[in-house]
This record gives structure tokens, C-alpha cells and sequence, in this order.
């Protein structure tokens, strides 16, 4: 691991009043003890907005952060020190040995800000084959209200995993995700001067197209190795509109004029050769009900979403399901190849679209090949009611399997509950537990992740007929506490 260089805030330009807010953050972000090592990742922002409330819009600025370990990250954005700091991460997903990825979310209130455009830069790239070592980023925010939907300006949504691989001598394209809610056109090029990128050398063994679309073609085995990629993501007005701040103050942006500029970087691995390039052999392939690349889900808050994902390799053991998305998505695994991936929108996710990417693994000997990338975007709706949208079955912390003994005037019966596809439905309640008796086998661990494994366990409890209202809390001495409100 090379040792980190300082960092220092760069190019920080700023005008309005939403920047101050923009500035603090980015100031915040980059403090390090001298001395501390890291391995940079990438990262990625977005901003999104609400519907118009008392006093504002309330805006959501989200930041992913990716490096070799979760430590690593907090020594990047507070110091070591985030359990003592106002600033939360929520850990996304670590692949021990390889990469952490954790997220920052920043609220604040938009009443029509003006322009404003913020950077930074660091320290050390992981190795990478193209000569990039500091990194540095830049964002450009228009928040003004516009003219055609009457809201502040959103930014494209995305997300990417840490890491993308492909074998050298298969031919891959990758579509990555570019999603605008207010219907602009989204295009990509590769980061391209001083205020986004240190050194500014493209992976040479990728193609990005204005769509975002990068293609890989088969290349040399002297090319092997890792490739730091730097993109930039912009929203394109598709027709002439009016942003108006707060000030009152009104400027125009015509058809074909960038809106905002949002930074996409993230590693690029090419792999020594597969035996085979074929989609099922060697590398995952995505079966039904996987859902499409680009696919547009809807839940509500407080309903549960889960994504089906179904991938098959004859040769190679499939292993894991790696993502990027909300923080609290759980992941669990019912089978060789068999994934869930659950989410239980809050009301702070609620009234947002959320991006979601993954890929799935698979091991052969002692070479890793994964499945192409798949993303979806969910849009949360705010009525909790409504019913949620949901593409299939059970998640990478492998779900409890539960027994439950229950009762039901006026006779007594046993009900199984397991996370398997085929689950039967109890016949309606009123249900009330008067003994639980749980086994739960999971690579979480119960110290660290006592609240995922109570979640996982309160869903799936109220998925077979107990109340919402109950309570679910996993004590010190390892027992299980369920209580329901009377």
C-alpha cells in the first residue's frame, strides 16, 4: 500500500447561497491524520429533490466513497473519528481484502439556489496501469427552479460498483446507469481537465461513448492489470428553459447547455484470459426473473422491495452477489446462484428515485469472473400504503431460517417458516406469537450486525401474518426479544 500524499481542497468555486453548505461538506471531507495510508476507489455524488414542503425543497446530496477498506474511508472523510464527528457513513458493501464502499447523505433545503461548483483532490489511486495517483474530482450544481417542471434542477442519478473486471481476451460492453428525473438528456466523456482529474490519461482498454456505454475489446495479456477510470456525467437541457433562485434573479438555458457535471470513478480490472467467453460457462450468466439493465421499479415507504437475481455457471462456482446501492438494501443468497436483494425504504428515502447496481461472482481455481452489470432505478413513493413493486424472492447475509410456534383461536398449530421460494402463505390471522424458537444462520455477524439480523427477522415474521407493529431486538446474551404494541 503507497503512502497517502496530504490533501488539499482544490479549485473550490462557489457562488450562492446553497455553495456555503456545498463547501462546509467538502472541507469536511479530506482531513487526515499524517502518516495514513489508503487506496482510493472511486467515488461518485448525485443530488436529488422533493416535493415542495413548508420552507423549501427538501434536497438530498448523496456522496459515495470507495477504498480498499471501510477504515480507510473513515480516515478519508472524518479522521478516523466519525463515531466523535457530525459526520455518518453508512457502510455499503466490503469485499474483505479488496474494497469498501460507504455512503454520505447531506440534506438541506432548496428554495432556488444559484449555481455553484465545488472539488477536491487527495491522495493515492490504488496501483493502476494508466499513471494516475492523486485523485481529484469536481461537481457542478444547478439548483435553480425551472421553468417546465416547476422544482430545483436534479442531477443524473448513478451509481458503480468500486470495481469492474472482464477477462483480457473477452469481448464486454458495459451500459452504466443514467438516470434524470426531470427527462434531460444524460451524456459521459471522460474527466478532462485540471479541476477534474489530476492526471487525466483515459483507461486506453476502454471506449466510453456520449451514452455511457463503455466496450472492452479482447487486448493483450501485457495489459492486464488495473485501470483507474475517471468519467464526468452531465444532464443536457432538451429544450429552452428558466431557472429562477430565490433572489428572484432568472437565467435561461437553452436546448443543448449542461446543466449539471457529476463525477463517476471507479477501477477498471482486466483479468489473465477465461477458458471461455461464453455468458454461463466460466462467466455468470443472468436468468429470469433477473430484472432488465435499466429497469424502473416503484415501492413506498415502509414497504418492502426485493429484486430477484437468478445467474447461472456450469464450470465456475458462483459465489456472491456484489452491489451498489441505498445503505440499508440487505442481501441474501437461497441457493447456488439464487439472490434477494430486500429493501425497506425510510421516509427520508421517501419521494426520491434510488439507483441500484450489481454484478454476480464466480469462482474458478484461482480466477474470479463476474456476470455484466445490471442497475435499476426504484422510485419511492411517500404514501406507505401503497403496495410496493416487487421482482421475486429472498438476500448475501443468508436469511434465518425461523420456526415459529403459534396460535389461533380456537386451536393451537405449528407454523415453518423458511426463506425458500416456495413459501406457504399461513391462512390470515389474527396471529399472535406465544413461543419462538429461532435458528438463524448468517454470514453477518451477530455482534456487528445485530440490527440487519433483527430487520431481517421483523420482515420476515410480518411477511406470515404478524402485525407491523411489532418489535424485534437481538440481546446481549444472544436472545431474541419480540414485543408487540398492545
Amino acid at each position: 500500500m503507497k503512502p497517502f500524499v496530504s490533501n488539499n481542497i482544490q479549485s473550490v468555486l462557489h457562488r450562492g447561497i446553497d455553495s456555503v453548505d456545498m463547501l462546509s461538506s467538502v472541507l469536511l471531507l479530506l482531513l487526515l491524520i499524517s502518516g495514513s495510508q489508503a487506496d482510493y476507489y472511486g467515488f461518485v455524488y448525485s443530488s436529488s429533490t422533493k416535493d415542495l414542503q413548508a420552507g423549501g425543497f427538501p434536497t438530498v446530496a448523496r456522496y459515495l466513497y470507495s477504498f480498499s477498506t471501510c477504515a480507510e474511508v473513515d480516515a478519508q472523510v472524518c479522521g478516523n473519528s466519525c463515531s466523535f464527528s457530525e459526520i455518518i457513513l453508512n457502510r455499503i458493501q466490503e469485499i474483505s481484502g479488496e474494497w469498501c464502499q460507504k455512503e454520505r447523505l447531506v440534506s438541506s433545503v432548496n428554495n432556488g439556489s444559484q449555481l455553484s461548483q465545488s472539488g477536491f483532490s487527495g491522495g493515492n489511486w490504488t496501483d493502476n496501469r494508466n499513471g494516475v495517483v492523486s485523485f481529484r474530482v469536481q461537481m457542478q450544481d444547478e439548483k435553480g427552479i425551472r421553468s417546465d417542471t416547476g422544482r430545483p434542477n436534479t442531477s443524473p442519478l448513478t451509481t458503480v460498483l468500486p470495481v469492474l473486471r472482464v477477462p483480457s481476451n473477452c469481448q464486454r460492453n458495459f451500459s452504466l446507469l443514467a438516470f434524470d428525473p426531470d427527462g434531460d438528456e444524460i451524456r459521459c466523456r471522460d474527466a478532462q481537465n485540471a479541476s477534474e482529474c489530476d492526471v487525466c490519461t483515459p483507461a486506453p482498454v476502454l471506449h466510453l461513448s456520449p451514452s455511457c456505454a463503455l466496450t472492452f475489446s479482447p487486448t493483450s495479456s501485457s495489459n492486464e492489470g488495473s485501470y483507474a477510470v475517471q468519467l464526468m456525467m452531465e444532464d443536457v437541457a432538451v429544450q429552452t428553459i428558466t431557472l429562477t433562485q430565490a433572489n428572484s434573479g432568472t437565467s435561461q438555458r437553452n436546448a443543448g447547455d449542461v446543466l449539471n457535471k457529476i463525477p463517476v470513478q471507479f477501477v477498471f480490472k482486466v483479468d489473465p484470459v477465461a477458458p471461455s467467453c461464453s455468458e454461463g460457462v466460466y462467466l455468470p450468466r443472468f436468468l429470469p426473473p433477473t430484472p432488465d439493465n435499466g429497469a424502473k421499479l416503484s415501492t413506498s415507504v415502509n414497504q418492502i422491495l426485493e429484486i430477484s437475481v437468478r445467474a447461472e455457471a456450469t464450470q465456475s462456482e458462483i459465489t456472491d452477489l456484489l452491489f451498489s446501492g441505498p445503505h440499508n438494501v440487505i442481501r441474501s443468497e437461497s441457493g447456488p446462484g439464487a439472490f434477494t436483494l430486500r429493501w425497506t425504504p425510510s421516509d427520508f428515502e421517501g419521494g426520491l428515485s434510488h439507483p441500484i447496481c450489481f454484478v454476480v461472482r464466480a469462482n474458478f481455481s484461482s480466477s474470479v469472473f463476474t456476470s455484466d452489470l445490471r442497475c435499476v432505478v426504484v422510485t419511492v413513493g411517500n404514501d406507505s400504503a401503497a403496495a410496493a413493486a416487487t421482482t421475486g424472492p429472498p438476500s448475501s447475509t443468508p436469511a434465518p431460517s425461523v420456526s415459529i410456534a403459534t396460535a389461533r383461536p380456537p386451536t393451537t398449530s405449528t407454523t415453518s417458516i423458511s426463506t425458500s421460494a416456495n413459501q406457504t402463505t399461513p391462512d390470515p390471522g389474527p396471529y399472535y406469537v406465544i413461543a419462538l424458537n429461532a435458528k438463524i444462520s448468517a454470514a453477518a455477524s451477530l455482534i456487528n450486525d445485530k440490527e440487519t439480523l433483527a430487520q431481517l427477522i421483523k420482515e420476515e415474521l410480518i411477511s406470515y401474518g404478524l402485525p407491523p407493529t411489532i418489535s424485534v431486538r437481538i440481546l446481549s446474551s444472544g436472545s431474541l426479544e419480540v414485543t408487540a404494541a398492545r
